[in-house]
């Protein structure tokens, strides 16, 4: 067998394995063009069982002994106030005192007219915080929610109380996220056979699922979904939703 003939042979042979490659491989990639992506929703309105809040008061003087005995005095009279609306000990508490240095500035003339600005020393402020918190507990939330906006009422007392803004939050988020993940992938498939069973096809086993984010909104609330999720702590009744997205074969 002469050289020509053994590189034509090696050649041809080339040619029909580069042709079965190809072919192999555009099969596959029809392959895995045979499926289908949807989308399903998982969503629940609830209503928070976790409520927190609080505030904080302050006084003034400008001896820190003075501070804090004005402070002491202060914290009496909203341990007192609460007591009066309904309030047993535990259900409250109250936070260390923080002290901080005040000062004021003073603005003078020079002779020459020209303004000068001086810092002094304007005296100490003692703060202190209160906290309530319920848990599982709705009667307590109850007296809470009450209690909230009758703060207003210690500046009778001589006392400048600040409330902060309550926090509701679920305890058992986690058995909440369960749920909607399910009821997520229920929907995805059920969206997947109505589309396969309108077009007269056959849907195949699962090869892909993957969900999004856990957003939790305030109830009725048209806000985004949000890429680092949403955890609303701001409303007592909130929405959560997660979306999941499941891909097919299709026989």
């Amino acid at each position: 067998m002469n050289t020509n003939i053994i590189r034509s042979f090696i050649i041809g042979s080339a040619i029909v394995i580069t042709a079965l490659i190809l072919g192999s491989s555009f099969k596959n990639r029809n392959l895995k063009q045979d499926t289908i992506s949807v989308t399903g929703l998982g969503s629940k309105d609830f209503i928070s069982d976790e409520m927190s809040w609080g505030g904080s008061f302050d006084a003034s003087a400008m001896d820190a002994k003075e501070a804090y005995s004005l402070i002491s005095q202060d914290k009496e009279k909203v341990k007192a106030f609460f007591y009066s609306k309904g309030f047993k000990a535990g259900e409250f508490a109250f936070g260390g005192v923080n002290f901080s240095k005040s000062f004021r500035t003073i603005t003078t003339k020079d002779p020459d007219g020209a303004e000068r600005s001086e810092e002094v020393f304007d005296g100490y402020r003692a703060s202190q915080n209160v906290f309530f918190r319920a848990q599982k507990n709705p009667d307590l939330m109850k007296k809470i929610e009450t209690v909230m906006d009758k703060t207003a009422e210690l500046i009778n007392s001589g006392v400048q109380f600040e409330p902060s803004a309550a926090q509701y939050t679920y305890s058992d988020l986690s058995s909440l996220k369960h749920s909607l993940i399910e009821a997520g992938a229920k929907d995805a498939m059920q969206r997947a056979e109505k589309i396969v069973n309108t077009a007269d096809g056959d849907l195949g086993k699962l090869k892909d699922a993957s969900m999004g984010v856990f957003q939790i909104t305030a109830k009725g609330s048209t806000d985004e979904d949000s890429y680092g999720g949403n955890f609303d702590t701001s409303s007592k009744e909130k929405s959560a939703r997660i979306r999941v997205r499941l891909t097919y074969n299709l026989d």
